[in-house]
């Protein structure tokens, strides 16, 4: 079974419940706004690296949280 939408599904959920902009979180992952919308909507398959920057933008401790 394939995890990446599930993953981008609670990545957005998060980031909407956050009230920020693809564009801010990705500013603060050190990422383009274009790769996290790909993560997001499920179209990208991100490195662990990649999701704990992603984590860590939000605030969250991803070993405990996700």
């Amino acid at each position: 079974m394939d995890i990446t939408p599930f993953v981008g599904a609670a990545f957005r959920a998060l980031r909407d419940m956050e009230g920020a902009s693809q564009e801010q979180i990705a500013l603060r992952a050190g990422l383009d706004r274009t790769y996290l919308s790909g993560v997001e909507r499920g179209r990208r398959n991100p490195t662990v690296v990649v999701l704990q920057k992603i984590a860590a933008a939000l605030d969250l401790d991803i070993a405990t949280e996700l």
